[in-house]
């Protein structure tokens, strides 16, 4: 439970510090990552994005409109079921979410320089470790009582 613990730590100090370089008047966390889950899997179904971001899926549905509005991202029907939507990254919603990117990793980068290379190796192999780590499937019951696994215990760290 203590290396459990520290990494937790380490990891939420992290993003915060990231959140706050940050430009001002850029896209908050929870469009930056339904941009950056279409960016990486490709078209999606608002269900799909909801569980993968460990969101109840009405929960997204502002977000969805407010993104289709700012022409970050398309909507077009399903193939097997009109009903259902499929959702696209947009050229522009792929400039916006580079952009943001490159602020943060410019800050990192700089951040790196201050370690060794053994350092940087270390922690490229911990990214790799961590990103398992989060992308380990999820009860969908969890989020029945509107709980998000990644953000409890946020609070105390």
């Amino acid at each position: 439970m203590e290396s459990a613990a520290a990494i937790r730590r380490a990891v939420t100090r992290l993003g915060r510090r990231l959140r706050a370089e940050r430009p001002a008047g850029a896209l908050n966390g929870t469009k930056l990552s339904v941009l950056g889950h279409l960016y990486r899997l490709g078209p999606s179904t608002p269900g799909a994005i909801a569980a993968a971001e460990r969101h109840q899926p009405q929960s997204l549905s502002r977000t969805f409109a407010e993104l289709q509005a700012a022409g970050l991202i398309s909507r077009r029907p399903g193939e097997r079921d009109r009903r259902a939507a499929v959702l696209t990254i947009t050229s522009v919603g792929r400039e916006a979410l580079v952009r943001d990117m490159a602020d943060r990793d410019a800050w990192l980068a700089q951040a790196l320089d201050d370690c060794t290379a053994a350092e940087v190796n270390l922690l490229r192999i911990a990214a790799g470790l961590l990103e398992s780590l989060a992308d380990r499937p999820v009860d969908l019951r969890d989020l029945a009582g509107g709980t998000d696994p990644g953000t409890v215990g946020e609070q105390s760290a």
